[in-house]
């Protein structure tokens, strides 16, 4: 019997940004460099293919430093993590290699100047994300606020509304954070806002090309972790352009095939920690029951580069 024909509309960019591969090469290069095993606090990104993949390679993955020796390095992952964390690593003298991304960085650095100025800042974010704890824990407690949706912007009572700043998740729906900016914006005028937008440029153009390809698509699949933030926005903007059949998958293993019985075009795309070997694997798993037509959606072209910590510098 002949396959029926299926279309797959590829967007671009998608997969991994330059923060996710720099803290990859950050973990695959301590291990080259004092060997294994090397610990990681948290998921160093949030996709299980490349942890398990790390961790065959002898990174061991842990959830707080206390789960840590001593003698053996310690790298603290994309997310960023609370000022403590650090601090806690000096006192035991640890060597520790910091893989925050330098755009969660930026906004890290936004707030303690925020709050230097004399300013309370309210974070727009989601609670319980790692990237969420680890900004809240750069300033005192009492002086960030956290605000998820346009009904909390509307009823967040801050201490001092005359002296506020906002900054944000790197990683959120940009029309979502537009519309909660608009409502702080409304009820504090005088709010300051970043020098520069914190969500990411990844997230932004990875969220454009969705918006683009889903034109026509019958359903999008979205590549990525259940626990990554920007794959699950990727689904929701996938849904709010008009393609109510989208859904997220960790690999060609999770495709439910039958579930796309009748679809002729398929939107496919990757969150920013999704290697692109997991695209390349589905849409070969696809062929086995598609005649498949490859077209490609881009709306950018991505040159960035983020340099490694200096002490993982070539000697």
């Amino acid at each position: 019997m002949s396959k029926p024909p299926l279309v797959i509309a590829l967007a671009g960019p998608r997969g991994f940004c330059a923060g996710v591969d720099r803290a990859i090469q950050i973990v695959e290069r301590a291990l080259e460099k004092f060997g294994a095993p090397v610990y990681v606090r948290h998921e160093i990104v949030h996709n299980r293919f490349v942890v398990e993949n790390l961790r065959a390679r002898g990174a061991v993955f842990v959830e707080e430093l206390d789960q840590c020796p001593d003698d053996r390095p310690v790298i603290f992952s994309a997310h960023g993590v609370p000022k403590s964390v650090p601090e806690a690593a000096k006192v035991r003298r640890m060597t520790w290699v910091d893989a925050t991304c330098p755009l969660v960085s930026k906004v890290h650095n936004g707030a303690e100047r925020h709050v230097a100025e004399g300013r309370q800042v309210i974070l727009i974010g989601h609670a319980g994300h790692p990237e969420v704890i680890g900004t809240m824990g750069q300033v005192p407690d009492g002086q960030m606020l956290l605000v998820e949706t346009v009904e909390q912007a509307e009823a967040v009572q801050p201490g001092t509304p005359e002296h506020l700043a906002y900054v944000t998740q790197t990683t959120l729906s940009v029309d979502e954070t537009a519309d909660i900016i608009a409502v702080l914006r409304r009820r504090f005028p005088q709010i300051s806002a970043p020098h520069k937008e914190d969500i990411c440029y990844a997230t932004t153009n990875r969220q454009a090309a969705v918006k683009a390809m889903v034109r026509g698509c019958d359903a999008v699949m979205v590549i990525g972790a259940p626990n990554s933030s920007n794959s699950r926005r990727l689904v929701e903007v996938a849904r709010k352009a008009g393609c109510e059949r989208s859904l997220l998958v960790q690999s060609a293993a999770e495709v439910d095939w039958a579930a796309l019985a009748g679809v002729r075009r398929l939107g496919l795309t990757a969150g920013a920690s999704a290697p692109e070997i997991l695209v390349e694997t589905v849409i070969e798993a696809c062929r086995d029951h598609f005649d498949v037509t490859l077209e490609h959606v881009s709306v950018t072209e991505e040159n960035i580069v983020f340099r490694l910590p200096r002490i993982l510098a070539a000697e």
